[in-house]
């Protein structure tokens, strides 16, 4: 059975005393709650190692936002999945959206980093999602589903089904626009289809896709009802605890 997930994004968010005091107050507003998902905290590398130290891992996990797609060498600045890992950190988003378009990541480089997490025992949280343009002239299911098959099909069945998928709707990032229910639901059933004719139902049916455009507490619990949204990666929302708390108590 494919778990619901809510895991947030702090993006180039908090210096560490601040996000100290946040992962903290998230893990103690569990410590009161019966989640009915898995709650990730996804923060900037320099976090990881002391909020590793103060969060309860059986209730709270953690993540890096990115990671590089070399084990290790003459890569100033870069962050292997070997570093990432040996913070404590147990998931990595890779592929987001911002990655893409400042970064210019492609579907090349994301296969090599998909590989190296899952080499180095991480979860990734795997983004995916259509700019505005696309979804206007028609072609957002065509970009996604080249974005799943470029990067990740070189997968074996074992392997993908590890990963994390996460649908984000470009235009919804950060605009304070936000795909409809039913736009969501939509896009998650067609991607899970495209799983299933590579891997078969059975691998489809238990990958767990999140939403990752302008998810809050008022429109959480409408779009985690519908039966192919698992959760969400949540990115201005995660930055307050309570509101954090709000997106993860949406779970009916």
């Amino acid at each position: 059975m494919r778990k619901n997930i809510v895991a947030g994004n702090w993006k180039m968010n908090t210096t560490l005393p601040e996000g100290l005091e946040l992962a903290k107050n998230v893990n103690k507003a569990l410590e009161n709650v019966d989640a009915k998902c898995d709650v990730i905290i996804c923060t900037p590398f320099t976090h990881l190692a002391s909020v590793n130290a103060v969060i309860d891992k059986n209730k709270l996990g953690l993540g890096a936002e990115n990671c590089a797609d070399h084990r290790s060498g003459a890569y100033t600045g870069e962050i292997s999945a070997p570093m990432v890992a040996s913070t404590g950190a147990t998931y990595v988003i890779l592929g987001h959206s911002e990655r893409r378009q400042y970064y210019g990541e492609t579907s090349e480089t994301l296969k090599e980093k998909v590989a190296l997490a899952l080499e180095n025992g991480l979860t990734p949280i795997f983004c995916i999602g259509e700019v505005l343009e696309e979804r206007e002239n028609g072609t957002a299911f065509d970009v996604v589903k080249a974005q799943i098959e470029e990067a990740l099909f070189n997968l074996s069945a074992e392997d993908f089904g590890k990963l994390i998928l996460a649908y984000e709707p470009v235009w919804a990032i950060g605009t304070g626009k936000t795909a409809t229910d039913d736009q969501a639901e939509e896009m998650h059933a067609f991607i899970r289809g495209v799983i299933a004719d590579k891997y078969g139902k059975e691998v489809a049916e238990n990958t767990s896709i999140l939403y990752g455009g302008s998810c809050k507490p008022s429109n959480a619990k409408a779009l985690f009802a519908k039966p192919n949204v698992d959760g969400g990666l949540i990115g201005g929302a995660a930055l307050d605890a309570d509101s954090f708390m709000g997106i993860v108590t949406a779970f009916e």
